[in-house]
């Protein structure tokens, strides 16, 4: 069956499921996203939507699909179905069809209606990101993305990468960039936290002198395991960094599994105005790593289905996929060496 006889006949069931529970209606369009199928509802006069939100089940059955989400957007309904099939969304294959990408702004992926959701990290509104998801959500890709993204689009004299990645295996494909100023993969707490204190003491120096210098995007893979191994000296560094750094051209960008409370830091969590929460185990751990409420977080599909939040506003979005090996093979890298 081909892909316009199978939105045909999902249409179908859907409109067979609302009319056998008196919910008549039609399907009147859709579109396909990456991850989902999009179908836009237009139900009877005085349809109460409460009634069609409690058939996600009923419809999902129908369809034989694990989950479909179903809400309001504007003046319609919409019902999202998640596709069968996904091969993944190359960053180096988006990346080209949308270049000249701006100074300071790397590509995060597809948003929901399909457009490139490209973010410019020196904005008020990003400044620092926090990655949260659990294992298969994609944060860690997500998070190499971002620094594969940083050393596509600029010049080591301009943006410098700092890693840092207790275990040692998230950000290692980064390790080789030319932009990277200081590293510690896989090393002991101390070293970790020797780093922040040496990124601290460089941001407050930067701070007195008021020279323009190359920014720094410090990457922290699993940083609530850091909070946990390091305690009070690391929730006080990540503090600082993330409250100040922005001024002085330092930018945090870090990943954890538990994006609650206890183990991130209220006083940590307050200053990421960017959130990019992928699947997550609950509603309160959704609500807890996008700093809002309701965005249903504990949903998504996984595989770099995720949700960005900033200024109060949210996003779905499909994260795309930096292969190291295939940014070695287009000779990407090597030139940026030049």
């Amino acid at each position: 069956m081909d892909s316009d006889s199978l939105l045909n006949q999902q249409a179908d069931v859907i409109e067979t499921v609302l009319a056998h529970f008196r919910l008549p209606a039609r399907v009147n369009g859709g579109m396909v996203a990456p991850r989902f199928v999009r179908f836009y509802i237009s139900p009877a006069q005085g349809t109460r939507l409460k009634r069609v939100m409690a058939l996600e089940d009923e419809i999902a059955m129908a369809l034989g699909s694990q989950d479909v989400r179903i809400n309001r957007r504007g003046g319609q309904i919409e019902i999202q179905v998640p596709r069968n099939s996904f091969h993944g969304l190359s960053l180096l294959a988006l990346r080209d069809k949308v270049k000249p990408i701006p100074p300071d702004t790397v590509m995060l992926g597809l948003d929901d209606e399909g457009h490139p959701l490209l973010v410019r990290l020196t904005s008020p509104d990003v400044a620092h990101a926090l990655i949260s998801g659990t294992t298969g959500s994609g944060k860690t890709a997500l998070m190499r993305t971002i620094g594969f993204g940083i050393i596509l689009e600029s010049h080591p004299k301009d943006w410098g990468l700092v890693l840092l990645d207790p275990k040692g295996r998230g950000l290692r494909p980064l390790a080789d960039a030319p932009h990277v100023i200081a590293q510690e993969l896989g090393s002991p707490v101390e070293a970790a936290v020797g780093l922040l204190k040496w990124a601290v003491e460089l941001m407050e120096k930067r701070d007195r002198e008021e020279i323009d210098r190359p920014r720094i995007a410090l990457f922290i893979d699993e940083v609530a395991d850091l909070m946990l191994a390091g305690g009070r000296e690391v929730e006080i560094a990540l503090a600082r960094l993330s409250g100040r750094g922005r001024e002085a051209g330092v930018h945090v960008i870090a990943s954890t599994q538990k994006p609650n409370s206890q183990a991130v830091g209220s006083l940590a969590r307050a200053n990421f105005p960017l959130r990019l929460v992928g699947r997550v185990l609950s509603a309160e751990d959704s609500k807890v790593g996008a700093g809002l409420k309701g965005v249903g977080a504990e949903r998504l599909l996984g595989r770099g289905d995720f949700i960005a939040v900033t200024g109060g506003r949210s996003v779905r979005f499909q994260a795309a996929y930096a292969d190291p090996s295939e940014l070695a093979a287009s000779g990407r890298l090597r030139s940026l060496r030049a």
